[in-house]
């Protein structure tokens, strides 16, 4: 998959998409990652990218020419057009089905990163296909939300992770959090790790790990249960107790 970034503040990227996995599929060949810098595509001297924004307003706007020349620079020679985000506290907040959609629909996304007040709706109309914001917050510009995008997304690309870094079982895979994990050692501070995954019983431990999921889901994101249906009676019966509140 081929990652192309619009963005003012390319050095952003380098140290979390430069690293551990995300930096292995790179060298690899699984994933592209290129980074654009739109002030190198402004027609003046001092590489200016904004202005007052018309009808007047605080801040300042990205312009649409440097954006959209940026855009044609990368996309010269194609005979596909890319799938276009741009990052925004107004877009659909990103979810773990989005990125899931993203690493099965699409072999190149172009992700635009704003700045200041946001960009030109011109550009927008011209070549977005879609909006994502990362949270109901602002922030000073889209390269935080952009690499959280590729990196949530890249990792479910086939290939990216190993075996050992399967993300099946992960939280949001499901609709449910992930189980409590333990490791080494078998105690620490007077805690022990649960008997069910010390037992060695595989179907025990299956249980253990769906119940705990369930449970998890309750504690920290209970919303996350509202469209959980329950796959036999002992989730039936968990569900029970929780909706009387009858469980810590």
């Amino acid at each position: 998959m081929i990652f192309d970034v619009l963005t003012l503040f390319p050095e952003m990227f380098s140290a979390l998409l430069g690293n551990s996995i995300i930096k292995r599929a790179q060298d690899n060949g699984i994933l592209t990652i290129r980074l654009t810098q739109i002030r190198d595509f402004a027609n003046n001297k001092h590489n200016r990218v904004d202005d007052y924004p018309f009808g007047g307003g605080p801040g300042m706007l990205m312009q649409a020419e440097p954006i959209y020349l940026a855009y044609q620079h990368i996309t010269k020679g194609l005979d596909y057009r890319p799938h276009v985000i741009y990052m925004s506290p107004q877009g659909q907040v990103f979810k773990q089905s989005m990125a899931q959609k993203l690493s099965v629909s699409y072999d190149h996304i172009v992700i635009l990163c704003g700045h200041y007040e946001g960009v030109d709706q011109r550009i927008l109309d011209e070549i977005v296909d879609e909006e994502i914001s990362i949270g109901d917050f602002v922030l000073t510009g889209g390269e935080i939300g952009a690499v959280a995008v590729i990196d949530a997304t890249a990792r479910l690309i086939k290939g990216v992770l190993s075996d050992e870094e399967n993300y099946d079982d992960e939280s949001f895979t499901d609709g449910l959090l992930e189980y409590p994990q333990y490791t080494r050692p078998r105690e620490f501070l007077g805690k022990s790790v649960p008997d069910e995954l010390l037992s060695g019983n595989h179907a025990l431990i299956a249980k253990w790990k769906r119940k705990h999921s369930i449970l998890n889901t309750y504690k920290k994101r209970p919303e996350l249960l509202e469209g959980f249906v329950p796959q036999n009676k002992d989730e039936k019966a968990l569900m029970r107790q929780i909706r009387s509140f009858d469980i810590e």
